[in-house]
């Protein structure tokens, strides 16, 4: 696996979970993400919006990363 794999673009994000990483940053944002546990993020991703568990992991790890 890459070291970077949250590395990702718009457009591989809109195909794979159907919104830019710009929705995906509110719906963290909104959901208080830099204050929980990634673990609670990523099933928060997976049961609220439908995100495939690979994707709700990538967009977890980058919103923290981009927070730090």
């Amino acid at each position: 696996m890459k070291s970077d794999y949250w590395n990702v673009s718009d457009e591989q994000l809109i195909e794979k979970t159907g919104k830019p990483l710009a929705h995906w940053t509110k719906v963290l944002e909104k959901f208080g993400a830099e204050k929980k546990k990634s673990n609670d993020v990523v099933a928060h991703l997976q049961s609220d919006h439908n995100v495939p568990r690979y994707w709700a992991r990538t967009l977890t790890t980058r919103y923290l990363k981009d927070k730090d």
